[in-house]
């Protein structure tokens, strides 16, 4: 059975690591080597291709992710949502995020925007 908040949180601090070295670490134990990701704004394949996620930390350089509430889902599909904005305010930027999950490894992400302020 998937640990739906575990695979949540792996997926935050994946989006939070700052070093390139740590986030390739992160996705070789948490990511299947042929992952997925999809969302309005990027896609990638590979963890090479996942790893493009770094492009939002330049983006918003003093934002940070975090869990809006806790995960759901059921088999190995799992479903959560997340803000990104600054420490200690209310996050300007929302999504949720469905991600399937095979052997404790994230297959793939399809991600939503739920809110995102103009000109974000």
């Amino acid at each position: 059975m998937t640990d739906l908040n575990s695979v949540a949180n792996r997926y935050i601090d994946l989006w939070n690591e700052r070093s390139p070295r740590r986030r390739r670490e992160l996705l070789a134990a948490h990511w299947a080597d042929d992952a997925r990701y999809i969302d309005p704004l990027m896609s990638g394949d590979g963890h090479e291709g996942v790893e493009a996620i770094s492009g939002v930390q330049a983006r918003f350089p003093d934002f940070r992710f975090r869990l809006l509430g806790g995960a759901d889902g059921f088999g190995d599909h799992v479903r959560f949502s997340w803000g990104l904005g600054p420490d200690g305010a209310d996050s300007p930027i929302k999504g949720t995020d469905f991600a399937v999950v095979k052997d404790g490894r994230i297959r793939s992400i399809t991600g939503f925007l739920d809110q995102m302020p103009q000109g974000a």
